[in-house]
């Protein structure tokens, strides 16, 4: 890793709003270090920006902390500027039902719980250290300090049709984390915010989800490329006075 580059961490880095992202920042020229279930798609290796990836199951926290030592020795002694929490997980039946409190094991709900909330949780906690080198660096430069995003959702704030009800608590308790967390973090110079994308337009969305779009106020769905700015915008310096904040990428659907 490079010492005059900004960096970033980013989980769930092999689809949808998490690839997005890793578009994003290798675009601005940010040095990438990514983990996933999945292995990164061929053309995506070409990419000079992203530095790393490391296949990893965030719903085993044995293998967590095997990325945070991994990513750790990548890193060196070299700053973190950025993590992005995105990996998440929303079970379905095998009829892709919405599974809600009366029906699903309870294991599921545990596995849910540890890949939503507690691998970010643990993930801060990792690489803390690097991020405060990070956010050392960047407040000598700019005064905005390092970032974590957290990647939360609407299912987080209402009853969603589709989202199940441990995705949903689990998004919910991820908004407080990131409450907590930016208080905390402030004092190593890093800010802590979260997104909640509303329906984003990704290979996962299918077409049970056209109906909803006339819940949402700008009558379209949102794009991975709309999440991923955002996302990139709550790590730049020009939102170096921001922590603690929850912004909605729904096209104004969280305000019924």
């Amino acid at each position: 890793m490079e010492d005059t580059r900004r960096s970033v961490i980013l989980t769930g880095a092999s689809r949808g709003i998490g690839h997005a992202t890793v578009k994003r920042f290798s675009d601005e020229g940010w040095q990438i270090i990514t983990c996933s279930r999945d292995p990164v798609p061929e053309h995506c290796k070409r990419d000079p920006n992203w530095t790393s990836h490391i296949p990893t199951d965030l719903a085993d926290p044995a293998d967590v902390d095997r990325f945070v030592a991994e990513a750790n020795e990548l890193l060196g002694q070299t700053p973190l500027h950025a993590l992005v929490n995105n990996a998440a997980v929303s079970p379905k039946t095998d009829f892709q039902e919405r599974l809600g409190c009366l029906n699903g094991p309870l294991d599921d709900w545990r596995e849910v719980f540890q890949l939503n909330l507690f691998a970010p949780l643990m993930l801060a906690r990792g690489f803390a250290t690097a991020l405060a080198r990070g956010g050392k660096q960047d407040a000598e430069v700019s005064g905005g300090g390092a970032a974590i995003v957290n990647i939360t959702s609407i299912a987080g704030h209402a009853i969603h049709p589709f989202a199940g009800s441990a995705y949903s608590t689990s998004k919910a308790a991820l908004s407080a984390l990131t409450r907590e967390m930016a208080v905390e973090f402030a004092e190593l110079n890093v800010r802590v915010n979260a997104v909640a994308p509303g329906e984003i337009e990704t290979e996962m969305v299918g077409d049970e989800y056209e109906p909803l779009v006339n819940r949402i106020p700008m009558r379209r769905m949102g794009t991975a490329d709309e999440v991923a700015a955002t996302v990139f915008q709550l790590c730049n310096p020009d939102f170096g006075y921001v922590t603690g904040t929850e912004i909605f990428v729904t096209g104004g659907q969280h305000l019924y």
